[in-house]
């Protein structure tokens, strides 16, 4: 949700930094503010905008010291204001504070504290943390006895860091990710290992009620009751190269043509791995799916493929929903968790639930280290690469050819679908090779208010998906229905010149869908078809190559996918930051 980066070491630290947060910047960017210690002050620059923008201005890359703290915000509590960016001081600007997550008791703690002579500055939950490190520190001259003394008073999730005027910085974790990274000339502490990727690939990855104490020499982890504990050091094994733009003007538009080499790659699962997968599935009498947003419409997808190619019934539960499900899971269960990140919030509390009812987790992600695959029984790897873009593009393809795997693996030979890499490799560089046509659509229906996606059975998740990415990046309102039901109500919105894009490939739903496009036509609206075959109701047509037909829902998303970003450009909205979003929601 928001991004954390701590630097202690050899360089200084608001150079390091920098850097850092222009990399985890997709994981918030309402605002960005750095602390520095040099010798026994602390120094504090922080402002409204984005990393490039509050640096030029307030110069923070020139800021003295060689330890430091970094934040970059996605607002929860309080305006997205100067004063409301992080890091957040004491009365006493002895300790800074940067947190991500949220403190649900922080009304409270804020009350008291004010009563006890503190002085508040922000509205956001976060700063009680400054505060209530303050008070410890008049009662304790122990760093580790001060965190955990807080730690006990906050109720919610967490992961915050801390620099104090003594040279050290402390973070802690509950719920929320915090990993250090180990390097040559300093050591990190950072919400996102792209935090520190650039300068070393060894990390540790806290637990939850993990306390660590960094000074220039020493790695010090503790639990909450003051022990010691051991963590081992992980190697992460990203690439770098994928981090950067390139010839793209965004990283959304990189990431939706990277698809041409990420949806094959995400075909070729590790077949121990992918065994295992199947094994857990096929053991198990109930299955449950679920996921958050793009994931969710990847679960929702899963649940018709499941049940048409495997006759295997599933149960999706929408992540958010989940806490309120009455559904039966249980010891004979298996909940598929699927997550870009690994890290959002509602599908770890899923999760959590689940597996009190001792049922089996399978999860589907795109970061191997990440707290939902180390919380799983096991998980398959989409094998995507690091996804900058906010709205979730090659992440959600890569997410369906890994279910298509799992799926044609639990098939009997006769049902299952030839999923070679040759096949999907023409398919996409034919759907990819020009962006021309769709921009001059985008440049066509950019003025409209409303826009309607129609699909018909494993088409209409696709429906939604689609409509998500046009609210995401372009702010225009699209729906994603299912073709058989405008009858029952959307019909009353169709009017002279109402966009409506259709799902439209020759497969069983064909004509049906058809009959749909029909009725929305002769009240006037304009018809984007994307299919394989031409019609003459399609004002515009965009064509699709020859797959199999049950795998036309990982092809048909891409056009909506680079329609969308060319809506964007069209309305001046930056497509890799929608605005109020952030790539990885870490709180409820």
């Amino acid at each position: 949700m928001c991004s954390i980066i701590g630097y202690i070491g050899k360089c200084m630290a608001a150079s390091v930094i920098v850097e850092s947060l222009k990399k985890m910047e997709y994981r918030g960017y309402d605002s960005v503010g750095i602390a520095t210690l040099e010798r026994d002050r602390i120094l504090l620059r922080k402002d409204v905008g984005k990393v490039m923008d509050v640096d030029s201005s307030l110069q923070l890359n020139n800021m003295p010291g060689q330890i430091g703290i970094g934040h970059t915000r996605w607002a929860t509590h309080g305006g997205i204001t100067k004063l409301n960016a992080h890091p957040h001081t004491d009365c006493t600007n002895n300790v800074v504070v940067v947190h991500n997550g949220i403190i649900d008791n922080y009304q409270q703690l804020k009350d008291t504290l004010i009563k006890q002579g503190h002085i508040f500055k922000s509205q956001t939950d976060s700063e009680v943390i400054a505060h209530l490190i303050e008070t410890y520190l008049k009662k304790f001259d122990d760093v580790k006895k001060v965190i955990i003394e807080t730690c006990k008073q906050l109720c919610g999730s967490y992961a915050f860091v801390a620099i104090f005027k003594s040279g050290l910085i402390a973070g802690t974790r509950l719920d929320e990710p915090l990993i250090i990274g180990m390097g040559n000339d300093g050591n990190f502490i950072s919400s996102d290992v792209l935090g520190f990727l650039e300068y070393t690939d060894k990390a540790i990855f806290l637990d939850n009620h993990d306390i660590v104490i960094l000074d220039h020499q020493h790695v010090n982890l503790f639990d909450f009751n003051g022990n010691s504990v051991s963590r081992p050091i992980t190697q992460v094994a990203w690439e770098l190269g994928d981090i950067d733009k390139g010839k793209y003007a965004h990283y959304t538009i990189k990431e939706i043509h990277q698809q041409k080499n990420s949806i094959p790659m995400a075909f070729q699962i590790d077949p121990i791995s992918l065994q295992k997968a199947v094994d857990l599935v096929s053991s198990s009498k109930n299955i449950f799916i679920t996921g958050s947003g793009t994931s969710y419409h990847s679960a929702l997808l899963a649940k018709y493929l499941f049940y048409k190619s495997a006759k295997i019934r599933t149960e999706i539960i929408m992540s958010s929903e989940f806490e309120y499900m009455s559904a039966p899971i249980d010891e004979n269960s298996v909940l598929i968790a699927i997550s870009q990140s690994g890290e959002t919030a509602d599908v770890l509390n899923s999760v959590k639930i689940a597996k009190e009812h001792k049922a089996k987790i399978l999860s589907i992600v795109n970061i191997s280290t990440s707290s939902l695959a180390r919380l799983s029984d096991h998980y398959v790897s989409i094998n995507c690469g690091p996804e900058m873009g906010v709205a979730a593009t090659k992440s959600f393809t890569a997410q369906l050819a890994t279910l298509y795997s799992i799926i044609n693996n639990l098939c009997v030979n006769e049902r299952s679908v030839d999923m070679s890499i040759n096949m999907f490799g023409n398919a996409l560089n034919e759907i990819l090779i020009d962006d021309s046509y769709l921009e001059k659509i985008a440049e066509d229906i950019k003025s409209v208010q409303d826009i309607y996606i129609l699909g018909k059975s494993f088409h209409y998740p696709i429906a939604l998906e689609g409509s998500l990415k046009i609210k995401e990046l372009a702010y225009i309102h699209a729906e994603g229905i299912a073709a058989g039901e405008i009858k029952h109500g959307p019909l009353a919105m169709i009017e002279l010149n109402t966009i409506v894009i259709v799902l439209n490939p020759e497969d069983e739903t064909y004509y049906d869908t058809l009959h749909s496009i029909h009725e929305m036509k002769s009240r006037g609206a304009k018809i984007i078809g994307i299919s394989n075959k031409n019609n003459d109701m399609y004002d515009y047509f965009i064509k699709l190559p020859l797959v199999n037909k049950i795998l036309y829902p990982i092809i048909e998303i891409i056009p909506i996918q680079i329609l969308s970003y060319y809506l964007a450009l069209k309305k001046d909205a930056n497509p890799d930051y929608p605005r109020n979003l952030a790539k990885s929601v870490t709180v409820k």
